[in-house]
């Protein structure tokens, strides 16, 4: 529903969304977003989260599959300054960015007290069970139920494992937009209530990869950090100011 005639500003099931280029993000804090991810771990369905940057919003702007995927998350949470950025751009301001990894970090701290199993998934082999021992030592009493690499190619296997582990969460580690089509058509046949689409983030858990430090990451240039640690990355970041380009298009031809 639209507010106040705000053009993309609409109401959703965890309140306030404002759409981004075509994807429409929860406007919400962190602590607000952990409460909504524990209310929908503790809901009767499978529900499935997903956190785009502007990355993935861009690729979703070329691809309606994919931006259908996005808008069908129970929670759309902003990975990425960028588009922060564009949403001050486009006068539909969002709180903050609330990072995959970051918001996965605050359900792990709450997850003990409500005794909900994880289950991880993703990334290559080995490295899931090394993110699990390392996330049992910094919290204490998390139930981390199985793990499972990305390498797979059926995937029903994958669901009966998932299933039998017991799982309440699963954070799926398998890169934008393999894993958000994984858990729109897997969530059915899923017990879990929560999926969370978190891209590389069981590397960054198993300390494969350091995330910047916090002041780099206070002034909006972690992106900056990631690109002098990943050279090769140049290619993909050099995408962000083409996507802030389009935010300003999109502002000046009144687009909704």
């Amino acid at each position: 529903m639209r507010e106040n005639g705000e053009s993309a500003v609409f109401r959703g099931g965890s309140g306030l969304k404002r759409e981004v280029l075509g994807v429409r993000f929860d406007d919400l804090e962190l602590e607000q977003a952990v409460q909504e991810g524990l209310a929908l771990a503790s809901g009767p369905d499978c529900r499935y989260v997903v956190t785009p940057n502007a990355e993935i919003v861009w690729m979703a702007r070329r691809t309606p599959e994919l931006q259908d995927l996005l808008n069908g998350a129970a929670l759309v949470l902003p990975d990425g300054i960028g588009v922060v950025y564009a949403s001050r751009i486009l006068k539909r301001p969002l709180h903050q960015r609330i990072a995959g990894v970051d918001f996965a970090a605050a359900l792990m701290e709450k997850m003990p007290e409500r005794g909900f199993k994880l289950f991880l998934l993703g990334a290559k082999p080995g490295v899931a069970e090394r993110a699990a021992g390392r996330l049992r030592e910094k919290y204490p009493g998390l139930l981390i139920c199985g793990t499972r690499d990305g390498y797979f190619r059926e995937e029903d296997p994958v669901v009966e494992e998932i299933n039998a582990s017991g799982a309440d969460v699963v954070f799926v580690c398998l890169g934008a937009p393999k894993q958000e089509r994984w858990m729109a058509e897997n969530r059915a046949k899923l017990c879990a209530h929560l999926l969370i689409g978190l891209g590389g983030s069981l590397d960054v858990f198993a300390g494969l990869v350091n995330r910047a430090p916090r002041i780099w990451q206070r002034l909006g240039l972690e992106w900056l950090y990631r690109l002098l640690q990943e050279p090769r990355r140049i290619g993909r970041m050099s995408r962000l100011p083409l996507f802030l380009l389009a935010a300003v298009g999109a502002r000046l031809r009144g687009e909704k």
